[in-house]
């Protein structure tokens, strides 16, 4: 499996640090060198009782839909919608 990281942000909170994290995940290359999809995720730690986890389907869609994240969690904006892959 190969990782690739997209975006890295974290909050302060009253109750502790609240890290959002968006990466691309690939499974390992095939013998051939074939290229694999690579799907996007944005993982939220630190926050309770609500959605922590979100899938993309484009790096462009993860890139915008963390700072959908970040602007939920700071009360700027709506709770995101994850886009199908």
């Amino acid at each position: 499996m190969t990782l690739y990281p997209v975006a890295d942000d974290v909050l302060f909170a009253p109750g502790g640090r609240v890290v959002i994290r968006t990466y691309g995940v690939a499974p390992a290359a095939g013998r051939d060198g074939e290229r694999t999809p690579v799907a996007y995720r944005t993982w939220v730690t630190g926050v309770r009782d609500q959605p922590r986890y979100w899938h993309w389907g484009r790096f462009e869609d993860a890139c915008h839909g963390h700072r959908q994240v970040v602007e939920w969690l700071t009360g700027r904006g709506p709770l995101p919608a994850a886009v199908a892959a």
